[in-house]
Protein backbone atom coordinates (compact mmCIF):
# COMPACT_ATOMS: atom_id res chain seq x y z
CA UNK A 1 0.00 0.00 0.00
CA UNK A 2 2.81 2.17 0.91
CA UNK A 3 4.84 1.63 -2.27
CA UNK A 4 1.43 3.00 -4.24
CA UNK A 5 1.14 5.76 -1.71
CA UNK A 6 4.74 7.34 -2.01
CA UNK A 7 5.06 6.34 -5.83
CA UNK A 8 1.91 9.34 -6.08
CA UNK A 9 3.51 11.54 -3.82
CA UNK A 10 6.91 10.69 -5.86
CA UNK A 11 5.26 12.08 -8.87
CA UNK A 12 4.54 15.42 -6.47
CA UNK A 13 8.38 15.92 -6.02
CA UNK A 14 7.52 14.65 -2.28
CA UNK A 15 10.92 14.83 -0.54
CA UNK A 16 12.57 10.69 -0.26
CA UNK A 17 9.19 9.48 -1.76
CA UNK A 18 11.80 7.86 -4.36
CA UNK A 19 13.34 5.56 -1.77
CA UNK A 20 10.37 3.24 -2.27
CA UNK A 21 11.27 2.23 -5.73
CA UNK A 22 13.71 0.70 -4.16
CA UNK A 23 13.09 -2.99 -3.79
CA UNK A 24 16.21 -2.82 -1.33
CA UNK A 25 14.69 -0.41 0.91
CA UNK A 26 11.44 -1.92 1.12
CA UNK A 27 13.03 -4.90 1.90
CA UNK A 28 14.96 -3.73 4.74
CA UNK A 29 11.25 -1.24 6.33
CA UNK A 30 9.80 -5.16 5.14
CA UNK A 31 12.29 -6.99 7.65
CA UNK A 32 12.07 -4.04 10.11
CA UNK A 33 8.59 -3.97 10.50
CA UNK A 34 8.31 -7.70 10.79
CA UNK A 35 10.67 -7.86 13.71
CA UNK A 36 8.62 -5.54 15.96
CA UNK A 37 5.83 -6.95 15.22
CA UNK A 38 6.21 -10.55 16.10
CA UNK A 39 8.27 -9.50 19.23
CA UNK A 40 6.28 -6.74 20.25
CA UNK A 41 2.72 -7.88 19.33
CA UNK A 42 3.56 -11.41 19.46
CA UNK A 43 3.57 -11.13 23.23
CA UNK A 44 0.08 -9.66 23.43
CA UNK A 45 -0.56 -12.77 21.31
CA UNK A 46 0.71 -14.91 23.57
CA UNK A 47 -0.67 -13.34 26.54
CA UNK A 48 -4.18 -14.64 24.47
CA UNK A 49 -3.53 -17.63 23.58
CA UNK A 50 -2.89 -18.25 27.43
CA UNK A 51 -6.02 -16.44 28.24
CA UNK A 52 -7.90 -18.84 25.93
CA UNK A 53 -6.35 -21.85 27.33
CA UNK A 54 -4.50 -22.77 24.09
CA UNK A 55 -2.47 -24.90 25.37
CA UNK A 56 0.00 -27.40 24.08
CA UNK A 57 -1.26 -31.43 24.45
CA UNK A 58 1.74 -33.57 25.58
CA UNK A 59 1.50 -37.49 24.82
CA UNK A 60 4.45 -38.89 27.01
CA UNK A 61 7.14 -40.44 24.86
CA UNK A 62 9.95 -40.68 27.80
CA UNK A 63 11.66 -37.67 26.73
CA UNK A 64 13.43 -35.68 29.01
CA UNK A 65 11.41 -32.26 29.63
CA UNK A 66 8.70 -33.21 27.65
CA UNK A 67 5.93 -32.75 30.13
CA UNK A 68 7.27 -29.82 31.45
CA UNK A 69 6.29 -28.22 27.75
CA UNK A 70 2.32 -29.28 28.86
CA UNK A 71 -0.15 -25.94 28.54
CA UNK A 72 2.49 -23.84 26.68
CA UNK A 73 0.35 -21.78 24.58
CA UNK A 74 0.52 -22.97 20.93
CA UNK A 75 -0.90 -21.98 17.05
CA UNK A 76 1.99 -19.37 17.40
CA UNK A 77 2.11 -19.68 14.09
CA UNK A 78 -0.51 -17.08 13.69
CA UNK A 79 2.33 -14.67 15.00
CA UNK A 80 4.60 -15.72 11.93
CA UNK A 81 1.54 -15.28 9.43
CA UNK A 82 0.54 -11.92 10.67
CA UNK A 83 4.10 -10.42 11.07
CA UNK A 84 4.79 -11.84 7.26
CA UNK A 85 1.27 -10.56 5.64
CA UNK A 86 1.68 -7.20 7.19
CA UNK A 87 4.81 -6.16 5.72
CA UNK A 88 3.90 -7.50 2.78
CA UNK A 89 0.68 -5.60 2.25
CA UNK A 90 2.42 -2.04 3.20
CA UNK A 91 5.70 -2.45 1.10
CA UNK A 92 5.34 -4.89 -2.03
CA UNK A 93 3.38 -4.29 -5.22
CA UNK A 94 0.11 -6.26 -4.55
CA UNK A 95 0.10 -6.53 -8.77
CA UNK A 96 2.84 -9.09 -8.92
CA UNK A 97 1.87 -12.30 -9.65
CA UNK A 98 4.66 -13.19 -7.05
CA UNK A 99 3.96 -11.89 -4.37
CA UNK A 100 -0.51 -13.04 -4.90
CA UNK A 101 1.36 -16.84 -5.10
CA UNK A 102 2.98 -16.21 -1.97
CA UNK A 103 -0.20 -14.41 0.45
CA UNK A 104 -2.41 -17.14 -1.32
CA UNK A 105 0.32 -19.65 0.15
CA UNK A 106 0.29 -18.43 3.18
CA UNK A 107 -2.70 -17.70 4.01
CA UNK A 108 -3.71 -21.28 2.33
CA UNK A 109 -1.15 -23.50 4.56
CA UNK A 110 -2.13 -21.42 7.28
CA UNK A 111 -5.33 -22.11 7.37
CA UNK A 112 -4.72 -25.68 6.76
CA UNK A 113 -2.55 -25.49 9.92
CA UNK A 114 -4.93 -23.75 12.15
CA UNK A 115 -8.00 -26.22 11.17
CA UNK A 116 -5.51 -29.11 12.26
CA UNK A 117 -4.33 -27.02 15.88
CA UNK A 118 -8.28 -25.94 16.89
CA UNK A 119 -8.87 -30.12 16.50
CA UNK A 120 -6.18 -30.79 18.66
CA UNK A 121 -6.56 -28.30 21.26
CA UNK A 122 -10.49 -27.61 21.46
CA UNK A 123 -11.79 -30.94 20.09
CA UNK A 124 -9.15 -32.52 22.64
CA UNK A 125 -8.26 -34.61 19.69
CA UNK A 126 -4.58 -35.53 19.37
CA UNK A 127 -4.49 -36.71 15.69
CA UNK A 128 -5.89 -33.58 14.85
CA UNK A 129 -6.89 -33.03 11.23
CA UNK A 130 -7.08 -36.20 9.30
CA UNK A 131 -3.89 -36.59 6.96
CA UNK A 132 -6.31 -36.76 3.65
CA UNK A 133 -7.37 -34.00 4.46
CA UNK A 134 -4.12 -32.39 5.00
CA UNK A 135 -2.40 -33.99 1.59
CA UNK A 136 -5.56 -32.30 0.10
CA UNK A 137 -4.67 -29.05 0.99
CA UNK A 138 -1.37 -29.73 0.00
CA UNK A 139 -2.47 -30.94 -3.17
CA UNK A 140 -4.81 -27.94 -3.94
CA UNK A 141 -2.42 -25.43 -3.48
CA UNK A 142 0.43 -27.13 -5.60
CA UNK A 143 -2.49 -26.69 -8.59
CA UNK A 144 -2.96 -24.03 -7.84
CA UNK A 145 0.62 -22.29 -7.65
CA UNK A 146 1.80 -24.73 -11.09
CA UNK A 147 -0.85 -23.79 -13.52
CA UNK A 148 -0.87 -20.15 -12.70
CA UNK A 149 2.99 -20.48 -13.43
CA UNK A 150 1.63 -22.33 -16.85
CA UNK A 151 -0.95 -19.82 -17.20
CA UNK A 152 0.06 -16.53 -16.43
CA UNK A 153 1.49 -14.22 -19.28
CA UNK A 154 3.90 -12.23 -16.40
CA UNK A 155 5.63 -15.53 -15.45
CA UNK A 156 8.10 -15.44 -17.91
CA UNK A 157 12.16 -16.19 -18.53
CA UNK A 158 14.13 -13.33 -20.39
CA UNK A 159 16.79 -15.59 -21.99
CA UNK A 160 19.62 -14.15 -24.34
CA UNK A 161 18.00 -14.00 -28.05
CA UNK A 162 20.43 -15.15 -31.15
CA UNK A 163 21.02 -12.88 -33.60
CA UNK A 164 17.81 -14.50 -36.57
CA UNK A 165 15.86 -14.29 -33.39
CA UNK A 166 12.88 -12.31 -33.02
CA UNK A 167 13.82 -10.49 -29.72
CA UNK A 168 13.23 -7.83 -27.27
CA UNK A 169 15.77 -4.93 -27.50
CA UNK A 170 15.68 -4.05 -23.40
CA UNK A 171 17.72 -1.71 -21.55
CA UNK A 172 20.06 -2.91 -19.14
CA UNK A 173 18.52 -1.73 -15.73
CA UNK A 174 17.81 -3.40 -12.28
CA UNK A 175 14.28 -3.44 -11.95
CA UNK A 176 14.40 -0.90 -8.77
CA UNK A 177 17.75 -1.93 -7.06
CA UNK A 178 20.47 0.59 -9.14
CA UNK A 179 20.97 1.34 -12.51
CA UNK A 180 24.76 -0.06 -12.79
CA UNK A 181 25.18 -0.05 -16.91
CA UNK A 182 22.23 3.20 -18.08
CA UNK A 183 22.24 3.04 -22.02
CA UNK A 184 23.45 -0.51 -22.41
CA UNK A 185 21.47 -2.99 -24.57
CA UNK A 186 21.17 -6.66 -25.71
CA UNK A 187 18.80 -8.25 -27.93
CA UNK A 188 16.90 -10.67 -25.64
CA UNK A 189 13.93 -12.63 -25.44
CA UNK A 190 10.69 -13.45 -22.74
CA UNK A 191 9.90 -16.76 -22.94
CA UNK A 192 7.07 -19.53 -21.39
CA UNK A 193 10.04 -22.00 -19.85
CA UNK A 194 9.69 -24.98 -17.87
CA UNK A 195 13.93 -24.30 -17.09
CA UNK A 196 15.05 -24.77 -13.30
CA UNK A 197 18.23 -24.25 -11.88
CA UNK A 198 19.88 -27.81 -10.92
CA UNK A 199 23.87 -28.02 -9.77
CA UNK A 200 26.62 -29.86 -11.94
CA UNK A 201 24.54 -29.37 -15.51
CA UNK A 202 25.60 -27.51 -18.27
CA UNK A 203 25.02 -23.88 -17.36
CA UNK A 204 23.10 -24.97 -14.27
CA UNK A 205 19.92 -25.52 -16.39
CA UNK A 206 17.55 -28.31 -16.75
CA UNK A 207 14.91 -28.88 -18.78
CA UNK A 208 11.83 -30.72 -17.67
CA UNK A 209 11.49 -30.90 -21.78
CA UNK A 210 14.15 -33.74 -21.56
CA UNK A 211 11.81 -36.13 -19.44
CA UNK A 212 9.04 -35.90 -22.25
CA UNK A 213 11.49 -35.14 -25.59
CA UNK A 214 9.51 -38.75 -26.86
CA UNK A 215 6.31 -36.64 -27.08
CA UNK A 216 7.22 -34.95 -30.19
CA UNK A 217 4.57 -31.57 -30.91
CA UNK A 218 3.13 -32.50 -27.50
CA UNK A 219 6.68 -32.17 -25.43
CA UNK A 220 5.80 -28.97 -24.37
CA UNK A 221 2.32 -29.54 -22.94
CA UNK A 222 3.76 -32.58 -21.64
CA UNK A 223 6.75 -30.75 -19.69
CA UNK A 224 4.09 -28.19 -18.32
CA UNK A 225 2.35 -31.61 -16.73
CA UNK A 226 5.66 -32.92 -15.33
CA UNK A 227 6.28 -29.23 -13.69
CA UNK A 228 2.84 -28.93 -12.08
CA UNK A 229 2.92 -33.31 -11.07
CA UNK A 230 6.77 -32.03 -9.45
CA UNK A 231 5.22 -28.75 -7.93
CA UNK A 232 2.80 -30.95 -6.42
CA UNK A 233 5.34 -33.26 -5.17
CA UNK A 234 7.68 -30.57 -3.46
CA UNK A 235 5.03 -28.74 -1.94
CA UNK A 236 3.82 -31.40 -0.40
CA UNK A 237 6.85 -32.90 0.85
CA UNK A 238 8.26 -29.65 1.96
CA UNK A 239 5.52 -28.49 4.27
CA UNK A 240 5.26 -32.09 5.85
CA UNK A 241 9.01 -32.05 6.66
CA UNK A 242 9.00 -28.90 8.46
CA UNK A 243 5.72 -29.92 10.36
CA UNK A 244 8.08 -33.09 11.20
CA UNK A 245 10.89 -31.05 12.15
CA UNK A 246 8.93 -28.76 14.35
CA UNK A 247 9.29 -30.90 17.57
CA UNK A 248 12.32 -29.33 19.61
CA UNK A 249 12.29 -25.49 20.82
CA UNK A 250 13.30 -23.46 17.60
CA UNK A 251 14.37 -25.67 15.87
CA UNK A 252 12.12 -25.46 12.70
CA UNK A 253 11.96 -21.63 13.09
CA UNK A 254 15.78 -21.04 13.12
CA UNK A 255 16.29 -23.81 10.07
CA UNK A 256 13.70 -21.86 8.70
CA UNK A 257 15.31 -18.87 9.15
CA UNK A 258 18.58 -20.14 7.52
CA UNK A 259 16.64 -21.20 4.50
CA UNK A 260 15.02 -17.81 4.08
CA UNK A 261 18.27 -16.04 3.58
CA UNK A 262 19.73 -18.21 1.23
CA UNK A 263 16.43 -18.37 -0.89
CA UNK A 264 16.46 -14.31 -0.29
CA UNK A 265 19.97 -14.53 -2.03
CA UNK A 266 19.00 -16.59 -4.53
CA UNK A 267 16.01 -14.28 -5.29
CA UNK A 268 17.88 -11.23 -4.74
CA UNK A 269 19.96 -12.21 -7.93
CA UNK A 270 17.49 -14.01 -10.29
CA UNK A 271 15.36 -10.58 -10.03
CA UNK A 272 18.65 -8.56 -10.67
CA UNK A 273 19.18 -8.08 -14.69
CA UNK A 274 23.38 -7.15 -13.65
CA UNK A 275 23.71 -9.80 -10.96
CA UNK A 276 22.04 -12.62 -13.06
CA UNK A 277 24.22 -11.35 -16.00
CA UNK A 278 27.83 -11.88 -14.18
CA UNK A 279 26.82 -14.99 -12.56
CA UNK A 280 25.56 -16.83 -15.77
CA UNK A 281 22.18 -17.62 -14.19
CA UNK A 282 18.52 -17.72 -15.25
CA UNK A 283 17.31 -14.06 -14.80
CA UNK A 284 13.52 -13.70 -13.88
CA UNK A 285 11.76 -10.53 -14.67
CA UNK A 286 9.77 -9.35 -12.00
CA UNK A 287 11.11 -11.67 -9.06
CA UNK A 288 12.93 -8.97 -7.48
CA UNK A 289 9.98 -8.12 -5.96
CA UNK A 290 10.24 -11.68 -3.88
CA UNK A 291 12.74 -10.20 -2.11
CA UNK A 292 10.65 -7.80 0.12
CA UNK A 293 8.48 -11.19 0.84
CA UNK A 294 11.35 -12.90 2.07
CA UNK A 295 12.85 -10.35 4.36
CA UNK A 296 9.11 -10.24 6.02
CA UNK A 297 9.70 -14.12 5.88
CA UNK A 298 13.05 -13.71 7.62
CA UNK A 299 12.02 -11.14 10.18
CA UNK A 300 9.08 -13.05 11.31
CA UNK A 301 11.12 -16.40 11.93
CA UNK A 302 13.61 -14.61 13.66
CA UNK A 303 11.12 -12.46 15.97
CA UNK A 304 9.10 -15.52 16.80
CA UNK A 305 12.54 -17.10 17.95
CA UNK A 306 12.49 -14.12 20.96
CA UNK A 307 10.08 -16.67 22.50
CA UNK A 308 10.46 -19.77 20.55
CA UNK A 309 13.65 -20.41 22.06
CA UNK A 310 14.69 -22.82 24.53
CA UNK A 311 12.62 -22.90 27.11
CA UNK A 312 10.02 -22.18 24.49
CA UNK A 313 7.36 -19.76 25.71
CA UNK A 314 5.19 -20.35 23.10
CA UNK A 315 4.74 -23.26 20.01
CA UNK A 316 3.90 -22.78 16.33
CA UNK A 317 1.80 -25.63 15.61
CA UNK A 318 0.72 -26.44 12.34
CA UNK A 319 -0.45 -23.32 11.88
CA UNK A 320 3.19 -22.04 11.55
CA UNK A 321 5.25 -25.25 10.68
CA UNK A 322 3.27 -26.24 7.95
CA UNK A 323 2.99 -22.55 6.34
CA UNK A 324 6.47 -22.03 6.79
CA UNK A 325 7.23 -25.06 4.60
CA UNK A 326 4.73 -24.04 1.88
CA UNK A 327 6.43 -20.57 1.37
CA UNK A 328 9.56 -22.50 1.27
CA UNK A 329 8.51 -24.33 -0.89
CA UNK A 330 6.63 -22.24 -3.42
CA UNK A 331 9.32 -19.47 -3.11
CA UNK A 332 11.92 -21.60 -4.69
CA UNK A 333 9.57 -23.08 -7.40
CA UNK A 334 9.07 -19.43 -8.11
CA UNK A 335 12.54 -18.77 -8.69
CA UNK A 336 13.14 -21.98 -10.53
CA UNK A 337 15.35 -23.32 -7.79
CA UNK A 338 13.22 -26.12 -6.79
CA UNK A 339 15.79 -29.08 -7.66
CA UNK A 340 18.23 -27.45 -5.38
CA UNK A 341 15.89 -27.82 -1.91
CA UNK A 342 17.23 -31.58 -1.47
CA UNK A 343 20.47 -30.13 -0.53
CA UNK A 344 19.09 -26.46 0.91
CA UNK A 345 16.23 -27.83 3.14
CA UNK A 346 18.37 -31.06 3.84
CA UNK A 347 17.42 -30.61 7.53
CA UNK A 348 13.49 -31.08 6.82
CA UNK A 349 14.74 -34.25 4.30
CA UNK A 350 16.39 -36.25 7.11
CA UNK A 351 13.83 -35.58 9.58
CA UNK A 352 11.21 -37.01 6.92
CA UNK A 353 13.55 -39.74 5.83
CA UNK A 354 14.23 -40.49 9.25
CA UNK A 355 10.28 -41.13 10.32
CA UNK A 356 10.01 -42.92 6.41
CA UNK A 357 12.72 -45.37 7.47
CA UNK A 358 11.90 -45.99 11.01
CA UNK A 359 8.44 -46.64 9.83
CA UNK A 360 9.19 -49.08 6.89
CA UNK A 361 11.79 -50.99 8.69
CA UNK A 362 9.57 -51.57 11.89
CA UNK A 363 6.50 -52.84 9.62
CA UNK A 364 8.80 -55.17 7.62
CA UNK A 365 10.71 -57.02 10.66
CA UNK A 366 7.25 -57.07 12.60
CA UNK A 367 6.04 -58.96 9.13
CA UNK A 368 8.99 -61.04 8.97
CA UNK A 369 9.94 -62.00 12.39
CA UNK A 370 6.84 -61.18 14.48
CA UNK A 371 8.14 -58.37 16.40
CA UNK A 372 8.94 -54.81 15.21
CA UNK A 373 12.33 -53.61 15.27
CA UNK A 374 13.65 -49.67 15.17
CA UNK A 375 16.46 -48.32 13.03
CA UNK A 376 16.62 -45.40 15.47
CA UNK A 377 15.90 -45.13 19.36
CA UNK A 378 12.87 -42.86 18.24
CA UNK A 379 11.87 -41.02 15.03
CA UNK A 380 12.17 -38.14 13.66
CA UNK A 381 15.38 -37.97 14.18
CA UNK A 382 15.85 -34.99 16.23
CA UNK A 383 14.05 -37.16 18.92
CA UNK A 384 16.87 -39.77 18.47
CA UNK A 385 19.43 -37.56 19.95
CA UNK A 386 17.18 -37.00 23.05
CA UNK A 387 16.76 -40.38 23.87
CA UNK A 388 20.58 -40.75 23.32
CA UNK A 389 20.89 -38.17 25.96
CA UNK A 390 21.82 -34.84 24.17
CA UNK A 391 20.68 -31.50 25.53
CA UNK A 392 17.78 -29.96 23.90
CA UNK A 393 19.58 -26.85 22.93
CA UNK A 394 22.64 -28.60 21.81
CA UNK A 395 20.79 -30.84 19.69
CA UNK A 396 19.22 -27.55 18.00
CA UNK A 397 22.41 -25.69 17.90
CA UNK A 398 24.04 -28.44 15.73
CA UNK A 399 21.29 -28.71 13.14
CA UNK A 400 21.56 -24.74 12.67
CA UNK A 401 25.09 -25.28 12.31
CA UNK A 402 24.80 -28.31 9.81
CA UNK A 403 21.62 -26.07 8.17
CA UNK A 404 24.33 -23.07 7.42
CA UNK A 405 26.48 -25.33 5.91
CA UNK A 406 23.74 -26.79 3.44
CA UNK A 407 22.75 -22.86 2.64
CA UNK A 408 26.60 -22.72 1.73
CA UNK A 409 27.03 -25.17 -0.35
CA UNK A 410 23.45 -24.24 -1.86
CA UNK A 411 24.80 -21.40 -3.04
CA UNK A 412 28.07 -22.40 -4.44
CA UNK A 413 26.11 -24.87 -6.65
CA UNK A 414 25.65 -21.75 -8.76
CA UNK A 415 29.06 -21.76 -9.76
CA UNK A 416 29.94 -25.33 -10.39
CA UNK A 417 29.02 -26.65 -14.05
Amino acid sequence: MFYYLFRYLNQLDFPGAGMFDYISFRAALAIMVSLFIATVFGKRIIQLLQKQQIGEIVRDLGLEGQLEKKGTPTMGGIIIIVAILIPVLLFAKLDNTYIILMIITTVWLGLIGFIDDYIKVFKKDKEGLKGKFKVAGQIGLGLIVGLTLYMSDDVVVREKADIDELGVRTELVDEGFSSEQPGATRLTTDVKSTKTTIPFFKNNEFDYEYLVSFAGEYTPLLAWLVFIIITIFIVTAVSNGANITDGLDGLATGSSAIIGATLGILAYVSGHVVYADYLNIMYIPNSGELVIFIAAFIGSTIGFMWYNSYPAQVFMGDTGSLSLGGIIAVFAIIIHKELLIPILCGIFLVENISVMMQVSWFKYTRKKYGEGRRIFKMAPLHHHYQMKGYPEPKIVTRFWIIGIFLAVITIVTLKIR
